[in-house]
């Protein structure tokens, strides 16, 4: 009896243009002794398709299918346009053979990511879309898409004594009366940190003192949120929003952007960081016990 054929696991490279369009390529004939590069078979009917889930999402928002197309060589392309809706969140990247249905699809493994295209994007409208294709920790190929409107992305943090500055450009809402910037503690609304902000021509900068936040017994690690809320222009108060940093190639920099921590009395440390969601925070702690 034969040994049934081993279905080889598909491995996709991704480029990025620089309006964000991602384009996706499997196979690779050059390489036929590589199983995670060989060609994508095609087969007659039904093409394949690249099937992205959103992880605990449900519906028809939560499945996006990119059919693939043969280019020269024998490999195959798919193309997931700027303009194309997808929701924030991760998204897992399956394929999905011709002829079959979706419980037959396979994780793919990421190849060659060329993004460079998505470092420092200067969006052109207050609506910021951001898709980052990455690796998982098991070595699968998803994405991370984020959508904010308005946004403000976060650039230079630094340090002055116990207080850090942050600036930054804020994306589909001008700065107005009022403007300021909230450190939120976790699980307490009534503990809020308050401090303006300036700024003109879609720049904002804050300076938050942090020995403020360690007012409260800290006997666990708590992690201040940031917002910004611009404030009331135009005859009409804006909303609040999230201190994130979202337009490169970056899929999750809690430990890629690293800050020195600052002690702030009675034991206590903060440390401004970053969620795996790309979202600015300041880390409170107990901070270590002195030395001797």
């Amino acid at each position: 009896m034969t040994a049934p054929a081993r279905r080889h696991t598909p491995r996709a490279d991704c480029t990025a243009d620089p309006d964000g369009t991602l384009v996706f390529e499997l196979g690779d004939p050059g390489d036929p002794g590589d199983p995670g590069s060989g060609p994508v078979p095609h087969g007659a009917g039904e093409g394949p398709e690249l099937v992205f889930r959103l992880r605990g999402g449900t519906g028809d928002d939560a499945v996006l299918r990119l059919p693939l197309g043969q280019t020269g060589g024998g490999r195959l392309r798919a193309v997931l346009p700027a303009t194309a809706e997808t929701a924030g969140g991760r998204w897992d990247v399956r394929l999905r053979g011709p002829g079959e249905d979706d419980e037959a699809a396979v994780p793919v493994e990421p190849g060659i990511r060329d993004l460079r295209h998505l470092v420092d994007r200067a969006p052109e409208t207050g609506r910021v879309a951001v898709r980052v294709p990455y690796p998982t920790a098991d070595g699968r190929l998803a994405l991370h898409c984020w959508v904010r409107s308005p946004h403000a992305e976060a650039g230079t943090v630094t340090f002055d004594g116990d207080a850090m500055t942050v600036e930054g450009t804020l994306y589909g809402v001008p700065l107005g009366d009022g403007a300021r910037a909230e450190a939120r503690a976790p699980g307490d609304p009534g503990r809020v940190r308050r401090v303006p902000v300036t700024g003109k021509e879609g720049s904002f900068s804050f300076t938050l003192p942090l020995d403020g936040l360690g007012d409260g017994p800290v006997r666990d690690e708590q992690l201040w949120t940031l917002w910004l809320i611009p404030g009331t222009a135009r005859g009409g108060p804006a909303g609040e929003v999230r201190v994130s940093r979202l337009l490169d190639d970056v899929w999750d920099r809690r430990n890629i952007f690293v800050y020195p921590g600052r002690d702030i009395g009675a034991g206590v440390r903060a440390t401004p960081c970053y969620t795996g969601d790309n979202d600015l925070c300041v880390r409170v702690e107990p901070g270590p016990p002195p030395a001797g």
